[in-house]
């Protein structure tokens, strides 16, 4: 799929729109799942696709950094248009927060207030040599320079 005039790499769901709540069936209080994502405007010149998902509002008492690494994915087919689910992608998976490989479902501390969980998508122009216990800083840090486009989704959660 090229890119048409004036367009740009986009990232959605169909489980909640752009700055919204997303269902608890995403969350540690439902079955878990990763929201299905959609990836439109793809630039012609993308290799690979690499998506991260993270919050970025965690107690500082939690974690000094006020960052949870909920999924860090790439090397995922450039002609991918949908993520259903977390382990059918095609791609391959690094470390999260907790140390998993694998996504760890939105679940703040109960009456923490709304945490914004954004899933970012990455068009790469190159294919990535890294381990699967790279970590969504790493990861950013080795595609510095080779992405073409990037894009934002984020949904809201609270207890």
């Amino acid at each position: 799929m090229a890119t048409l005039e004036g367009a740009h790499v986009r990232i959605t769901s169909d489980s909640f729109k752009d700055g919204k709540p997303m269902p608890s069936s995403h969350s540690s209080d439902g079955e878990g799942s990763l929201p299905p994502l959609d990836i439109t405007d793809i630039p012609s010149r993308t290799v690979t696709i690499a998506i991260t998902a993270h919050d970025p509002d965690i107690p500082r008492d939690r974690r000094p950094d006020g960052n949870f690494d909920h999924w860090v994915v790439w090397n995922l087919p450039r002609d991918t248009t949908h993520v259903a689910s977390a382990t059918e992608h095609g791609g391959t998976v690094g470390t999260t927060t907790i140390g998993t490989n694998d996504w760890v479902a939105a679940g703040p501390p109960p009456g923490d207030g709304p945490h914004r969980y954004y899933f970012t998508v990455y068009a790469l122009d190159s294919e990535l040599d890294l381990p699967e216990s790279t970590t969504r800083a790493e990861l950013e840090a080795a595609i510095a320079g080779h992405v073409i486009e990037s894009a934002e989704l984020m949904g809201t959660y609270e207890r």
